[in-house]
């Protein structure tokens, strides 16, 4: 190996980083890939809650005391990120979200967008 090449030297090594670029000592690059196939495809239903959401929390950062909708937004926050990452919120979180929905009623009652997260959410908990 050439003195330059050998980064114990002191030198640069220049390798194939496969899209991803570190420049400094004692550098951890990370890299995942995500394939979706047929069978990985989002739920409509999901999709559409997913929406909603972000529309609510939206809508909720317009109040005059956001303060108040802080567990409501909390709720939707934690709906809105795992949806992301996994494709879908689980059983629990829409039955946390619900309830966060039925003790924010008053709050959200004017939303269209409040109404919309509790029909998607009603709809994916059957009922």
């Amino acid at each position: 190996m050439a003195e330059r090449d050998n980064p114990a030297a002191g030198g640069i090594r220049i390798g194939d980083t496969g899209g991803n670029v570190t420049i400094g000592d004692h550098n951890h690059v990370e890299f995942t890939v995500r394939e979706s196939g047929a069978g990985d495809e989002q739920d409509p239903r999901q999709a559409e809650l997913l929406a909603a959401i972000r529309e609510l929390r939206a809508d909720l950062g317009r109040l005059a005391d956001p303060a108040q909708a802080a567990g409501l937004d909390g709720e939707l926050a934690g709906a809105e990120s795992e949806i992301e990452e996994s494709g879908a919120a689980g059983q629990g979180r829409l039955a946390r979200l619900r309830q966060a929905l039925a003790d924010a009623g008053a709050l959200t009652g004017l939303f269209a967008s409040a109404a919309a997260v509790g029909q998607a959410v009603t709809a994916l908990l059957g009922g």
